[in-house]
């Protein structure tokens, strides 16, 4: 199977194509998939070079001209290494960009930890006005980029991972949806961690919500899923783990409910390993998770389906 970086050169080639308002931006990482198109459009596919900060800058800088730039690197250098260009040539000159991640958590633990970024969605979240979509799968990768490319003028970050589950599903760039329904408490999988999360939570009385668009966050649908399941709220993200606690608590701020958080720890993996090793280490394979996820709902006992 393809992956969601598969994608992202043909979707993006064929945008070029489409719309002479859309630039892309790299920092030599991912030039030479753009090689043809960038003989079709060679002003419009533009490198860098190892730049981080210029990149941001550059995508700005076109964006502030009219057109829709769309930014590409490792998620370290992509939000972490410029970030303070994405706070003020993005975000204080009001202008808007889709910056398109790779390498994700720990994607390439060979890379080490300057290639890793978990912290990425919540240091973004110390901003305002990001759409933030988190793709599980290399088909919803394909709609969510076009939704994003295709949203005016608004700051959008797409976080592509190697990390897929087995199937895609539809989604719509903003809600999420239901996957399974219980009475006994609610588990959000945001992304590739899905399948995981289905696998952990299977035979029990849970609803399982599923997103992919995790900013804005989908508030009502939090709610909705809470008058039926139950106030109590497990978010299960492939990054920070955390990262999504203040948007839930403040979803459910009018009832008595509790949310426990569960991705990527904070304490720094030196060993380079394999993802599913580094999976495991921070308690997101399937057996992990429901352990953590019964004793926080039931305090041990498993919610049996009934």
């Amino acid at each position: 199977m393809d992956t969601m970086r598969d994608r992202f050169t043909p979707v993006v080639s064929r945008v070029l194509d489409e719309d002479p308002r859309v630039a892309v931006v790299l920092a030599a990482i991912g030039v030479d998939s753009f090689e043809e198109v960038r003989r079709r459009h060679p002003d419009r596919v533009i490198d860098v070079g190892i730049r981080e900060q210029l990149l941001v800058g550059a995508g700005a800088g076109l964006a502030l001209a009219g057109m829709r730039p769309v930014v590409h690197t490792f998620a370290s250098f992509l939000v972490e290494r410029p970030f303070e260009q994405v706070k003020l040539d993005l975000g204080h000159q009001g202008v808007g960009a889709v910056l398109v991640s790779a390498a994700a958590s720990f994607d390439w633990p060979a890379g080490g930890y300057t290639h890793m970024s978990p912290g990425d969605v919540a240091l973004l979240d110390t901003l305002d006005g990001w759409t933030v979509h988190v793709p599980g799968h290399p088909d919803e990768a394909e709609t969510l980029l076009r939704h994003a490319i295709a949203a005016g003028d608004d700051r959008v970050y797409v976080r592509l991972s190697l990390q897929s589950n087995a199937a895609g599903r539809p989604v719509d760039g903003a809600r999420f949806s239901t996957v399974r329904e219980g009475r006994s408490g609610v588990v959000v999988a945001v992304g590739p961690m899905l399948d995981a999360v289905l696998d952990a939570t299977e035979g029990l009385d849970l609803t399982v919500l599923y997103a992919t668009t995790v900013r804005p966050f989908d508030a009502a649908g939090l709610r909705r899923a809470t008058e039926t399941a139950g106030t109590d709220v497990v978010l299960v993200e492939p990054y920070l783990a955390g990262t999504s606690t203040a948007a839930a608590n403040d979803a459910l701020t009018d009832v008595p409910h509790r949310v426990l958080g569960l991705g990527v720890g904070r304490r720094e993996l030196r060993r380079y390993g394999r993802v599913d090793e580094h999976v495991a280490a921070h308690g997101l394979d399937a057996g992990s998770l429901r352990e953590r996820i019964t004793r926080f709902v039931t305090g041990g006992r498993v919610p049996v389906r009934g």
